[in-house]
């Protein structure tokens, strides 16, 4: 077998693999399924020691890192060897703490209610050009620039 061969069966067989099945459909689903009956931790009723929110859903930075504890746990699932430690100890750890830390997302909330949101906090916009967009394509001008110092190397 060729080197191209060999290259072209395993772009085939990687094409051909279907993605794994999430075993939940949603945050939400696996939050209230499986992490909250798994995860069970003391909650300071004034949020002293430990908040929690019943409205976690209302608070951004809760959604966002809890989306990401659900998709990390979906994809390290798959790894029978590790994967559940790997889970625990980099990712559930971790954000767990700062979900339930009292100066957390969920300050002000107790496990009987919904707290006041944070505000944001305050920005000065930086001055026109110092983070440019790096999206952008580059214009015709620009491209013609790089062909002509290109050609002069």
């Amino acid at each position: 077998m060729t080197t191209e061969e060999a290259t072209e069966e395993a772009a085939a067989e990687t094409e051909e693999a279907p993605a794994p099945e999430l075993v939940y459909g949603s945050t939400q689903e696996w939050l209230t399924e499986w992490l909250l009956p798994t995860y069970r931790r003391y909650i300071s009723p004034n949020g002293s020691q430990s908040t929690w929110c019943p409205s976690w859903w209302m608070h951004a930075e809760a959604v966002i890192r809890l989306e990401a504890l659900w998709r990390a746990w979906e994809y390290l699932r798959l790894d029978g060897q590790t994967g559940s430690s790997v889970w625990w100890k980099d990712h559930a750890d971790y954000h767990l703490a700062t979900l339930l830390d009292p100066q957390g997302p969920f300050h002000g909330c107790t496990s009987a209610g919904h707290g006041e949101l944070h505000e944001q906090f305050p920005v000065n916009p930086a001055p026109a050009g110092f983070f440019p967009d790096v999206r952008v394509e580059p214009t015709s001008a620009s491209s013609d620039q790089r062909k002509k110092d290109d050609s002069d190397e």
